[in-house]
């Protein structure tokens, strides 16, 4: 068929229309279902367009409008919808309350309506101080250290007490620690033991003394782990391996607590200004530390000034860290509310891409990128000796 410029026009003009209808409509369930991160949506997407330009062009006419707009409603009808709870009598324990990712979840879940138990290490510092100040009534603040478990029962028994008629919707391990960052072999061991401790046995006690009130409401455990706990990373040994044991317990009680209509969610936020890395006086102590427990001869080939460029890692970090928890918040809430909520979550910039890096592309190219991006700023001493050798 040949059509004139007019009709061109005309056709072209609907088409765009269409699209814009379609692409909107896409779009916005897309964001309300939160589902822009999911492979096979965008590849419908990419294959909607493909069919826009292949019908335009070959049929050039009504009939391939008409294509083109039922292909558009039948991925909007398929489109994987996320039907969400109320909030209504629903109560959520936080860990790690003080500060960062926890003392912005205690917040926003308090003003979405939730009654909130945040455990904090200390009940009379600044962070607490902060949730009496801006919180609702319904928000209980409980001094826990994850680690003590004389504490967690003391904190089961009071949430249990405080539930009334309530029952217990979810329970959030955030608290953790990130420990001195620095090559695994110059890593003491106390700093294995204690990023273990916090990060994967406290929220494995905690969760297993808090199953039966998830049992009884079907509710949601949320392990907030992190993207060194999805992949490897330098400087991270003991940080990364304590996160990625938290997460592959994510994964088991996962598959494990469904036959009792518990949900199980593990969360790998990227990089967020939390404060976590510590300060200047304690990466001096953990340096001291590190140094004194190193033998003579791994002392030797890397070098004090080597072991001294570890702190320009923590202190840039704040750098590439975004201040809006908003995503971590979002997806956080999703767990929790949504009918059928993912296994994975992957809040922040690039958290997503990092993982699906290392999951696809060969691990020579994944070493090579990661050793681009998080380069040390000096090698070690043996190293440089070796160098200028081969040099001369």
């Amino acid at each position: 068929m040949v059509l004139y410029h007019s009709e061109v026009d005309n056709c072209l003009l609907i088409y765009a229309s269409a699209t814009l209808l379609y692409g909107g409509t896409i779009l916005y369930r897309a964001k309300k279902n939160r589902v822009e991160k999911a492979i096979p949506f965008l590849l419908g997407i990419l294959l909607l367009f493909a069919l826009e330009i292949l019908c335009f062009a070959t049929l050039r006419s009504y009939l391939g409008l008409s294509l083109f707009s039922l292909a558009c409603l039948i991925f909007c009808i398929y489109t994987p919808t996320q039907a969400m709870l109320p909030v209504d009598r629903k109560a959520v324990l936080i860990t790690g309350s003080d500060s960062g990712i926890g003392h912005e979840l205690a917040k926003y879940l308090d003003h979405l309506g939730f009654t909130v138990f945040a455990t904090v290490l200390n009940d009379k510092g600044p962070g607490a101080e902060t949730l009496r100040k801006t919180c609702s009534e319904r928000l209980s603040i409980l001094r826990m250290d994850v680690t003590n478990s004389a504490q967690i029962k003391d904190v089961y028994l009071e949430v249990k007490r405080k539930l009334q008629n309530e029952d217990l919707w979810g329970v959030i391990n955030n608290a953790g620690i990130m420990g001195y960052t620095a090559d695994g072999e110059l890593l003491p061991m106390r700093s294995y033991k204690q990023c273990m401790d916090v990060n994967f046995f406290g929220p494995v006690e905690l969760s297993k003394t808090f199953l039966p009130l998830l049992r009884k409401s079907k509710g949601r455990l949320i392990n907030i782990s992190s993207l060194a706990g999805g992949i490897p990373m330098p400087r991270f040994a003991a940080y990364g391996a304590s996160k990625a044991a938290l997460s592959m317990f994510s994964g088991v009680m996962r598959q494990e607590l469904s036959k009792w209509g518990i949900k199980v969610v593990a969360i790998h936020p990227s990089a967020f200004r939390t404060g976590i890395q510590g300060n200047p006086e304690l990466w001096n102590k953990e340096e001291q530390n590190l140094l004194d427990n190193l033998t003579p001869d791994v002392k030797k080939d890397y070098g004090e000034d080597y072991i001294h460029s570890m702190k320009t890692m923590l202190i840039h970090i704040p750098s590439f860290s975004a201040s809006d928890f908003s995503p971590v918040l979002y997806d956080v809430t999703h767990a929790l509310l949504a009918v059928h909520p993912h296994g994975l979550y992957t809040p922040g910039k690039n958290a997503y891409k990092f993982l699906l890096l290392f999951c696809y592309s060969p691990l020579w190219f994944y070493d090579f990128f990661m050793s681009k991006c998080m380069s040390p700023p000096s090698i070690p001493s043996a190293l440089r000796v070796t160098e200028t050798k081969s040099k001369n």
